[in-house]
């Protein structure tokens, strides 16, 4: 649609806005034109959100902005919910312990008036939670993907035609038991638009505006004009230590004090980098291999996702980790021998724990 205001801009705006953003500058540059102020809907500023798939990563980065002064929902397990309304969303950081005031809740449309969704599901859910979200939100609803992996947010875009952001996560965070999140190090954000969906809204506005809520909870969040880059970083990070933590049930600074593990991570690293390479994105391998390191540092005592996930008897993300590396290597003809033998070897583990979480026919009631 285009720009009504007093029938002087032909600027094209989105549905969910009256007047151009121009236009609204200048409205307050001109006070004399304050007559056609009842005309103004205000540049994108978020004041609600909702989390989907709220575990321990959505439940931090909720009860930051809850805590901020954002209208907050959570949209998690019943277990996880039940708690939430009972106690408060209790969050231990830096030693201490504090309560943020969200809303929770089971069914994904307690998201449909929320003006930012953060999608926090695993990786093999996101379609799924894509279609639903499809049946609620609002078209003008910003999606951000805060997931593992480097296409979760073209498969969100696939389904739904809302502005879609991504953002790669750095937080060390896990569940110490229903309503009680455990924060382990670092939190900081990177936000971008990806190349697919550059034209859907005004990304630009809602990249700022979206990084300046994050900020004001107290995480860093950048805006990155090449989120590919980043998203790449971020997966070759994770395939350095989410499949290694997880098969030998270690936190990062313990897998860093062996010099084998050590050698055994870089050539996770360097295989990733030739993979992205080859898919048209550019890393520095040696960069990386230091950023390892120095993640490991910043976070001695943080277990994978995916190790966290073996403890519980859950499914893994490892497919779309380092068996997303060896399965992309293998269509652009890179071998990733390394991370096709860990993918390997965490699907067996998956199915040991799987297994082991079962109650056994002799014990069965």
């Amino acid at each position: 649609m285009r720009c009504s205001l007093w029938g002087e801009c032909s600027r094209t705006i989105s549905p969910c806005e009256e007047i151009c953003f121009v236009c609204f500058i200048g409205i307050e540059r001109y006070t004399a034109r304050k007559e056609a102020a009842h005309l103004v809907s205000s540049p994108f500023i978020p004041a609600s959100v909702a989390v989907l798939g709220a575990g321990a990563v959505g439940s931090y980065y909720g009860a930051k902005l809850a805590r901020s002064g954002i209208d907050v929902t959570l949209v998690a397990r019943p277990i996880h919910t039940e708690a939430v309304e009972r106690d408060g969303l209790r969050v231990v950081e830096g030693g201490a312990e504090w309560r943020a005031h969200v809303h929770a809740a089971t069914d994904i449309a307690a998201a449909s008036r929320a003006d930012v969704v953060l999608v926090t599901v695993k990786t093999p859910d996101t379609t799924a939670a894509a279609t639903a979200l499809a049946r609620c939100v609002p078209p003008c609803a910003r999606i951000v993907s805060l997931q593992n992996g480097v296409d979760n947010a073209e498969r969100i875009g696939a389904v739904l035609a809302n502005p879609v952001y991504a953002a790669v996560v750095y937080v060390g965070a896990q569940m110490d038991g229903p309503g009680r999140v455990r924060h382990t190090g670092r939190g900081d954000l990177v936000i971008g638009v990806p190349r697919a969906f550059a034209a859907r809204g005004d990304s630009e506005c809602d990249l700022h505006a979206i990084a300046a809520m994050f900020e004001a909870s107290g995480i860093a969040c950048p805006i990155d004009a090449d989120i590919e880059a980043a998203l790449w970083t971020k997966l070759t990070l994770n395939c350095a230590f989410n499949a290694i933590s997880a098969l030998g049930n270690s936190p990062y600074g313990r897998m860093v004090a062996s010099a084998p593990v050590r050698g055994v991570m870089e050539a996770v690293v360097r295989e990733a980098v030739a993979v992205a390479r080859r898919a048209g994105t550019v890393l520095d391998a040696d960069g990386l291999v230091a950023a390892t390191w120095k993640l490991a540092a910043s976070m001695p005592e943080q277990y994978s996702s995916t190790a966290q996930d073996i403890q519980r008897g859950k499914a893994t993300e490892i497919d779309t980790l380092n068996g997303f590396v060896a399965s992309r290597g293998s269509e652009l003809g890179v071998d990733a021998p390394v991370n096709r033998t860990l993918h390997a070897l965490v699907k067996l583990r998956e199915l040991v724990a799987q297994s082991s979480a079962q109650p056994s026919p002799a014990s069965a009631s």
